[in-house]
């Protein structure tokens, strides 16, 4: 039996801001019980809803130095889905109304957490053979188990890996600050470790002192070799690129199921998409005040508005894609200039386009079941997972050739009849209103080839099944490293 411990600034269902805290929170369920004993350390924060605070029981406590403070850490602890979860305790760090505030505090945040996570692992009596690492925040795990905690017999040998769920986070702050609160020599400030142009970078440090680094799409673990995605460490991802994988996101296929799913008014398989699907889509319709016309050809869109998710390029074009001859539906909230543009295209265009600009959870499955397109052309996606979800409702991805877009998204060949979407390459508003073009086509004039696409969407496999099997396959390999 193999140890491994998740360590995390976020995970479903405790705290949750974006799509790590789903990999945190999914991955532990469907790995190998009989072979790796899976725990989770997230901190405690005071925005964790009641009902599993109720939940949590006191393990253990003690004091704890922190550069030159002395801080209290508490441990709890519960079960959920057969996972065990700890939380580090502490008010003055987790006491605010959500995970993160100021990147001043949660430097100092998260030096106290990672620093209270080693130190807390031989009072509860778990040694893991490996420390899995998420983003920033426990970036300076693995540079602990080579400081301070290397001397202990305890820690010896503990692998880490690092995993960069998205790159542009980073963990940046002044030198001087760092050094003062971590608690770490000045050894660990040059540039060939924790400094970056001239700050103290935690995921620098992370990426540097773990003996495995991985991300979230293998088209992701190749860009950010590459200046234009490395956010200024592509020189140490090419550095480490012996060392670094990309293995995709999953998804939990019994919440997204169009067979299952509560929140859809009519259910459907592979099977029986061609005539429930249409339902769905006219009860959508119905709701969002377009109008109802099943045979109209319907685009999707769920997602934070902002220029990373590539609406720089709707922008663009709004004016061209609203004159085709289709309904385009967003979900959503962001930046202020990206929710307007959609309120004002609603305006203007009465029952052809429908902007929610907020987020609600029934709305979006309801969308990803009835849309028969979904859009996403990002600047950048690491992984995404809205793809994945639209793939398995059987609604056909337009996406740009970026990340784990590209690694999930087959384009469309009509001459060798394959692919389950449409993509373009380069970052252009008018590539890629020609290929909505492209799909709207296809829609409308090779029924049964846009059909046949959609089948082989609903084909494909993004449960967590098959992301946990690789990461089975990495722990393997990293613990049988001496």
């Amino acid at each position: 039996m193999k140890n491994i411990l998740l360590v995390s600034s976020e995970c479903v269902p405790f705290i949750k801001t974006g799509g790590l805290a789903d990999v945190v929170g999914e991955l532990p369920k469907y790995i190998d019980r009989e072979r790796f004993d899976v725990r989770v350390f997230i901190p405690n924060y005071k925005a964790i809803p009641q009902k599993y605070k109720d939940k949590m029981h006191f393990v253990t406590s003690f004091y704890m130095d922190l550069g030159w403070r002395r801080q209290y850490v508490g441990v709890l602890e519960t079960e959920l889905d057969g996972v065990r979860f700890y939380f580090i305790d502490n008010e003055y760090y987790f006491n605010g109304e959500k995970p993160y505030g100021n990147i001043y505090e949660d430097i100092e945040k998260f030096a106290f957490f990672d620093r209270a996570v080693l130190s807390a692992l031989p009072l509860i009596n778990f040694r893991p053979d490996i420390i899995h690492c998420n983003d920033w925040q426990t970036g300076l795990l693995p540079v602990y188990l080579h400081d301070s905690f290397y001397a202990g017999q305890f820690y010896r040998g503990i692998k880490s890996i690092m995993t960069i769920h998205n790159l542009k986070f980073q963990g940046i702050w002044n030198k001087k600050t760092v050094m003062d609160i971590a608690g770490l020599s000045p050894y660990y400030f040059t540039d060939d470790k924790l400094e970056a142009y001239g700050d103290a970078n935690y995921l620098k440090g992370g990426i540097v002192y773990a003996d495995y680094v991985t991300t979230v799409s293998e088209q992701y673990a190749k860009e950010i070799q590459m200046p234009y995605y490395g956010e200024g460490l592509d020189g140490l991802m090419r550095a480490r690129n012996n060392c670094l994988k990309g293995i995709v996101n999953g998804i939990d296929y019994k919440e997204y199921d169009p067979q299952t799913d509560r929140f859809i008014p009519h259910h459907f398989s592979k099977s029986t998409f061609k005539e429930n699907k249409k339902k769905d889509k006219t009860e959508l319709q119905k709701e969002l005040g377009l109008e109802v016309n099943d045979k109209k050809f319907m685009v999707g869109i769920v997602s934070r508005l902002t220029d990373q998710k590539g609406l720089d390029l709707v922008e663009c074009v709004i004016e061209q894609i609203c004159a085709e001859d289709l309904q385009l539906v967003i979900l959503g909230t962001g930046e202020q200039k990206y929710e307007n543009l959609f309120r004002h295209y609603e305006w203007k265009y009465k029952g052809k386009v429908s902007a929610s600009i907020y987020y609600n959870e029934e709305r979006a499955h309801k969308i990803y079941a009835a849309c028969d397109a979904f859009l996403m052309p990002s600047l950048f996606e690491p992984c995404g997972l809205s793809q994945l979800m639209a793939m398995r409702y059987g609604t056909v991805p337009i996406v740009r050739e970026t990340g784990g877009l590209k690694d999930t998204v087959e384009p469309y060949n009509e001459y060798e009849n394959k692919g389950t979407g449409f993509s373009f390459m380069n970052y252009n508003a008018h590539e890629m209103l020609r290929t909505i073009r492209y799909a709207e086509t296809t829609f409308y004039e090779k029924k049964r080839a846009w059909n046949k696409i959609v089948e082989r969407a609903m084909d494909m496999d993004f449960s967590w099944t098959t992301s946990a099997k690789k990461y089975e396959e990495l722990y393997d390999e990293i613990t049988s490293v001496k």
